[in-house]
């Protein structure tokens, strides 16, 4: 077994880590509030004092939440201890990725990319879709960890940003799904009709997949709390999606409006505190406004 330094243990990066300890690694963790670490320790996980000693090990994974998360646990000083090879997992900005790279590449450690596809309950049976880009070799050595964590690998060529992309293209088609949800479970719903008899025909027919079945079971029952994904990280892929079709010359022409959704849900304090399906209440509870109207 390997020894492994994690650094974020939220409830994505919690359920991770367990997964790594139970099956027999010894894991070193290392997380901003040391408090989150309790549980693990208790199953068997060592806690570290930085996140220097989680990444001095060999290997060493991280979850962090954001570009701004990643970039200040993994500065120069941290990744200055950095060995052998470092995987992160978080769904960063391929530019924050770029970054990461030729930081960790300098203090000689190898980078590899690897978002995930799946919530914390996903994470804790081991069944996450692994989106995984970074030097062939280097993905050779860590795939057998990389596949306690996940049901498939998805290898994405050698490029890290690659694998960043591809997890923001997927989180838009994931917004698309729950804004097309909100929008036609409101219009049928004015006109008498259930909305859990609605979703039951979506899925039934036409539209039989997870996005389909788990966030429309979850707009139709409004069971948006606890957030397995909060609605300023879903704002915030949102706008990733919108920096990466930028970047590469895509159109994006249905990104204002759906942003214009976010900025309204974010701004609710109802909404703000919710999981991103929530996002379809505004459709529903006729808050929308177009930027043209606002007074």
């Amino acid at each position: 077994m390997s020894t492994i330094g994690f650094l974020g243990l939220g409830t994505m990066g919690s359920a991770m880590a367990r997964r790594l300890v139970a099956a027999g690694h010894d894991v070193r963790v290392w997380n901003r509030s040391p408090a989150a670490a309790t549980p693990l320790v208790e199953a068997g996980a060592t806690l570290v004092d930085s996140p220097g000693d989680a990444l001095e090990v060999g290997l060493s994974l991280s979850m962090l939440a954001d570009d701004v998360a990643a970039e200040g646990v993994l500065d120069v000083s941290a990744v200055a201890r950095a060995r052998g090879i470092h995987i992160n997992m978080a769904s960063i900005s391929p530019a924050a990725a770029d970054r990461l790279e030729a930081l960790f590449r300098a203090s000689g450690t190898d980078y590899v990319a690897a978002p995930v596809l799946g919530r914390p309950a996903v994470a804790a049976e081991g069944r996450l879709n692994i989106l995984v880009a970074g030097p062939q070799g280097t993905v050779d050595e860590v795939i057998p960890i990389l596949e306690t964590l996940g049901s498939r690998i998805w290898r994405l060529g050698e490029r890290p940003r690659v694998a960043n992309a591809v997890k923001v293209a997927v989180n838009y088609n994931i917004i698309h799904a729950i804004q097309a949800l909100g929008e036609s479970i409101a219009m049928t719903e004015r006109q008498g009709v259930d909305p859990a008899l609605f979703h039951e025909l979506l899925t039934s027919t036409l539209f039989d997949g997870v996005a389909y079945r788990g966030y429309g079971a979850e707009i139709v029952q409004q069971t948006y709390d606890p957030p397995g994904f909060v609605m300023a990280l879903g704002f915030k892929d949102l706008r990733l999606a919108e920096e990466v079709a930028a970047e590469s010359g895509a159109a994006l022409p249905t990104a204002p409006a759906i942003r214009r959704v976010y900025e309204i849900a974010v701004a609710d304090p109802d909404l703000a505190r919710l999981d991103w399906g929530a996002a379809a209440e505004v459709m529903r509870r006729d808050l929308y406004v177009p930027p043209a109207e606002e007074s």
